[in-house]
């Protein structure tokens, strides 16, 4: 739907049918709080209920690794020498490279690499060039940042957002008040 559909519709908009939106999106707000907490308090629930199981699971788990890890490391000549992994009716275990990192050797630090690169390889190393937007947007109205802006191809860009910000107390169509947060529901005009 194009801009001027849009327009000559919200022309024909009701200060009434304006109010009974705005009590549908309310009430609807309402019922999406209530619905969250309630959410909110059934996980809360069922975690209390389970915790002290997943805390034993957890602990056998940690246990049975350390057994089955313990058994690959004294039985890897065997085990792995054809294989990475091996099988058993229960799952996989076996040992995976990890990816490739670089790691400074024992005296030196990443300062130090630096600049060695610097001198030796400077191929090597970044030299990260970037626009400094955040002090161009706090000093573009001083007078000598002001008028190279545009000079530089540059301009300060605001959008504006439409919300709706529900009251507190808010009177649900099916009877009952109810005390909610204010919130803000935001939409690119």
């Amino acid at each position: 739907m194009n801009t001027d559909k849009k327009t000559k519709e919200a022309d024909k908009i009701s200060a009434a049918q304006f109010e009974e939106a705005m009590a549908l999106y309310a009430a609807g707000e309402q019922r999406e709080a209530e619905i969250n907490k309630e959410i909110a308090h059934g996980l809360a629930e069922l975690s209390a209920a389970h915790t002290e199981e997943l805390a034993c699971l957890a602990q056998g788990k940690s246990v049975a690794l350390e057994t089955v890890h313990a058994y690959c490391v004294a039985n890897k000549q065997t085990l792995f020498s054809k294989r990475r992994r091996i099988g058993s009716l229960h799952g996989l275990a076996g040992f995976r490279l990890s990816n490739p990192r670089l790691k400074p050797v024992r005296g030196a630090d990443w300062n130090t690499v630096l600049q060695q690169l610097k001198e030796k390889m400077p191929a090597y190393v970044r030299v990260n060039e970037e626009p400094a937007k955040d002090l161009l947007l706090a000093d573009r109205n001083k007078e000598h940042v002001a008028p190279m802006l545009r000079e530089i191809g540059v301009q300060v860009v605001q959008e504006e957002h439409f919300y709706i910000e529900v009251k507190r107390a808010v009177a649900n169509p099916f009877g009952k008040a109810t005390i909610i947060d204010n919130s803000y529901h935001k939409t690119a005009a």
